[in-house]
């Protein structure tokens, strides 16, 4: 494998750490993030005087010469699948993309081919100069299996290493729509007793929580507070009916299976949902026609609708995509049943 070498002087007033003043000092068209210079580091790529800093942790002084072997991109052990794609926008940097209920996003035991970084790696061809010193899509973030939605991929370490700050900061907007049983609202005095709900303006409901794994389950994850992470959903009730209701999920964070978990959490659990749906079924109210499909629908009903984010140029870019033709069936049978 090749190298690109690059040199960087500690400036004044260093942090104490290696890793904290390189990713203080690298020029910032190194691209290289924190975490990968720690990956660097421990490789046994950075080195001062000739000697190689294999501790994060090791102390550094101002004026000192680091020097870093960058490994030139090296092919993906991953292979491209000619798998189709809808693709609502794509530039040198990243692409975003509409993904379809069941593709998985990223290669895993259980799901080793067919999934989308396949079908990007065969779309890409020679043209991806790839991430973190492979030549593979950056996943900065995913959606489950079965929700469709979009979702933006990182061409390059530039866009990989602005995309995944402002995922950390929370500044990505991304809203669902999704299909649950019940009518959520700010006046039912038994979801404003539900621990860490509460109402905002606009008939917004906002969810606090931790989640963490299920302590029997580890596929799941379960509401807590106390250990896991933060985390912050707020919904708002775009369609009543009798016994479902089409609602707008906003994620502050971006938590695995936040909706799903605080919509269960809040006794509003997914249609379709399989994990976290329980038992719950559409009342005959809205119509057996529509009962029955509601109760059919074999997957949750969500879909990530909108996403904005800055581009690593500077622009401020925004999607938004369609209720995909199954989800948007379903609705069409209810609007006769509205409140």
């Amino acid at each position: 494998m090749g190298q690109r070498r690059l040199s960087v002087t500690i400036g004044a007033d260093p942090p104490p750490r290696l890793d904290k003043a390189l990713a203080r000092d690298v020029p910032e068209d190194a691209h290289l993030s924190r975490s990968r210079i720690a990956r660097l580091i421990e490789d046994g790529a950075v080195a001062r005087d000739g000697a190689a800093l294999t501790s994060a942790k090791a102390r550094v002084a101002e004026g000192d010469v680091i020097e870093i072997a960058v490994p030139i991109e090296a092919e993906t052990h991953m292979l491209p699948e000619d798998i189709p794609l809808d693709i609502v926008h794509e530039d040198d940097d990243l692409i975003v993309v509409n993904k379809p209920a069941g593709m998985v996003v990223h290669p895993a035991p259980g799901s080793p081919s067919g999934t989308l970084v396949n079908a990007l790696l065969h779309h890409f061809g020679d043209t991806l100069s790839g991430v973190g010193g492979e030549k593979r899509p950056g996943i900065v973030h995913r959606i489950d299996k079965d929700t469709s939605g979009l979702l933006v991929v990182a061409k390059t370490d530039r866009a990989h290493h602005a995309l995944a700050a402002q995922f950390a900061a929370h500044t990505v907007g991304r809203e669902y729509r999704a299909l649950c049983h019940g009518v959520p609202s700010p006046g039912d005095p038994r979801l404003m007793g539900t621990r860490g709900v509460s109402a905002e303006d606009g008939g917004v409901i906002r969810i606090t929580t931790r989640l963490n794994r299920h302590p029997s389950d580890r596929q799941r994850q379960a509401v807590t507070f106390e250990g896991g992470r933060h985390a912050v959903t707020r919904i708002t009730v775009l369609e009543k009916y009798q016994s479902v209701a089409l609602v707008s999920c906003r994620l502050e964070t971006g938590r695995t299976h936040q909706i799903r978990v605080h919509m269960r959490h809040v006794g509003h659990a997914l249609v379709g949902d399989p994990v976290y749906g329980g038992s719950r079924t559409a009342s005959v109210r809205i119509g057996p026609n529509a009962a029955r499909a509601v109760n059919a629908f074999p997957r949750q009903a969500l879909h990530a609708t909108t996403l904005g984010f800055t581009h690593p140029n500077g622009e401020e870019m925004l999607f938004t995509s369609d209720l995909p033709r199954d989800l948007g069936a379903l609705v069409e049978l209810l609007p006769d049943t509205t409140l």
